[in-house]
């Protein structure tokens, strides 16, 4: 075993949740762990259907998360670090799949998120995104399901994604931004000629 995975289990062991650790903690890191990534897909729809000004953004950071987890996939199937529990160490306070750790999904999601608002300007949003981020990897390495590098690991493939897609979106994003915007409009036209979301 090397440095680095003896430094990763270490901190894992560190931050997970113990037998005594209380049942409303518990209750509390799962209800971070499981629930508010669905905050990401809400606001992405919530800012395309009601601040057109913002749809630009929200259209590029959901193509950053793509890539990015896209990349994460191979990531893991190259190189399948396995899961804490999947190994016998420390606690499991969560059900999961025993599939690959490396790099967090769930991380990669906030991380992509974050940098493309931080990286464009939207540093209040881009720094909410970030702390609620960093509240998800604790939870799911405190329940048991990711080690601290699975984390990390998500940060590096987001920012790798973001400055993937910079010169593609610089060439192509603004005749694709019209093409999605034209199909959303023909799909809801009825809703938007009704006023309940906007053109």
């Amino acid at each position: 075993m090397n440095a680095l995975e003896v430094l990763n289990r270490s901190l894992f062991l560190q931050l997970n949740a113990g037998d005594q650790t209380g049942a409303s903690l518990i209750s509390t890191a799962r209800f971070i762990a499981d629930v508010l990534i669905y905050l990401i897909p809400l606001v992405l729809v919530l800012a395309w259907l009601w601040l057109p000004q913002r749809r630009q953004l929200a259209l590029r950071a959901c193509l950053v998360c793509c890539v990015a987890l896209g990349i994460g996939q191979l990531l893991a199937l190259f190189w399948p670090h396995p899961r804490p529990f999947m190994i016998g160490l420390g606690h499991t306070w969560i059900a999961h799949a025993a599939d690959p750790s490396f790099p967090s999904d769930h991380g990669i999601v906030f991380a992509s998120m974050a940098c493309s608002l931080l990286l464009t300007g939207e540093l209040l949003w881009g720094m909410v995104t970030a702390v609620v981020g960093i509240a998800v990897a604790w939870s799911r390495i405190f329940l048991g399901v990711h080690f601290p590098l699975d984390m990390l690991g998500a940060l590096a493939v987001s920012l790798f994604a973001y400055l993937l897609l910079l010169p593609v979106w610089a060439r192509w994003g603004k005749p694709f931004m019209q093409a999605v915007e034209k199909l959303y409009r023909y799909l809801l036209a009825w809703p938007i000629a009704k006023g309940w979301i906007r053109a």
